[in-house]
């Protein structure tokens, strides 16, 4: 009797562990199936950009090209009118790096003055900066565009950078969410020890926002490298050009287009997001993670 109790033990474990591993090879076999989907458009963009001219649409389906063609990159990087993509590319590290500069120092700043400081109509503003969010981008777009052109700043990156200075709401919603897991003991602590706003915020708060600044800083590179609008209505000079802008310009409809020379640098430009993405993915996660912890 005691014998077949084991038995079934075993048999009861058995089956419980041959049921994991199916369950854990299915959910493994779905994520990578959804995982793939997810790629495809990136993995057939790199193929084609490897693809002869001839192979690019005539072989859609196919992601082996018949021979490499490197000479897409080449000729994707010599530019147009005189300009290669090295210069595209420093525009848009410019814009993008100063941009996430800007917006992240002010909205880490603007987000300790809600979740810190005490002063009148704080509620009020606080509402008003949050209504900004349900505000359509494009109702801004004209009066922009006026002010700037009478302040003379078009075809220039004043546009597109100075505006930043004044943080970004979402950003400031989210890291006001970390500093209210921060406990205010630490603040009072440092008064006590005569530190003022700025001390408190520099030597207390702001090194325990890595994770929030980070994750916002991340956002805010991947939306301001991918911007095609702001970039098109205010540059002018090819100079001074995007990599979005450029590769907009960069095909031609009275002419044949060299869609190789096109996928190739579109294939480029995901690069920076993409060694961004693999070196601070952690932080990401931690960073979305704790700003929900207390609200």
């Amino acid at each position: 009797m005691q014998n077949n109790i084991v038995l079934d033990g075993q048999k009861l474990l058995a089956q419980k562990k041959t049921q994991s591993l199916i369950n854990s090879f299915l959910y493994h076999l779905l994520v990578g199936v959804i995982g793939l989907l997810m790629l495809y458009p990136v993995l057939w963009l790199v193929a084609s950009s490897l693809k002869p001219e001839d192979e690019i649409w005539t072989k859609v389906n196919s992601l082996v090209p018949s021979q490499l063609e490197f000479e897409n990159y080449q000729q994707g990087w010599q530019g147009f009118g005189g300009i290669s993509f090295a210069t595209f590319y420093q525009n848009s590290f410019i814009y993008a790096g100063l941009g996430t500069l800007l917006t992240v120092s002010t909205s880490a700043i603007i987000a300790y003055g809600f979740g810190r400081v005490r002063f009148r109509g704080k509620r009020i503003w606080f509402v008003i900066m949050m209504l900004t969010l349900m505000l359509p981008s494009q109702v801004l777009i004209i009066p922009q565009y006026i002010i700037f052109s009478k302040l003379d700043w078009l075809n220039s990156f004043l546009p597109l950078l100075v505006p930043r200075i004044g943080g970004e709401a979402f950003f400031i919603f989210m890291i006001i969410q970390f500093i209210r897991g921060i406990p205010v003991d630490l603040d009072e602590a440092a008064m006590i020890d005569g530190a003022g706003q700025f001390g408190i915020f520099f030597h207390i708060i702001l090194p325990q926002l890595k994770p929030a600044i980070i994750t916002a800083a991340i956002f805010s590179f991947y939306w301001t490298w991918e911007d095609f609008l702001n970039p098109l209505l205010y540059l002018t000079d090819p100079k001074l050009y995007t990599v979005s802008v450029a590769l907009r310009n960069f095909s031609d409809a009275g002419t044949v287009t060299d869609w190789g020379a096109i996928f190739a640098m579109l294939s480029l430009s995901l690069v920076p997001v993409f060694i961004i993405f693999v070196l601070f993915q952690r932080y990401i996660v931690e960073g979305i993670a704790t700003t929900g912890l207390k609200g």
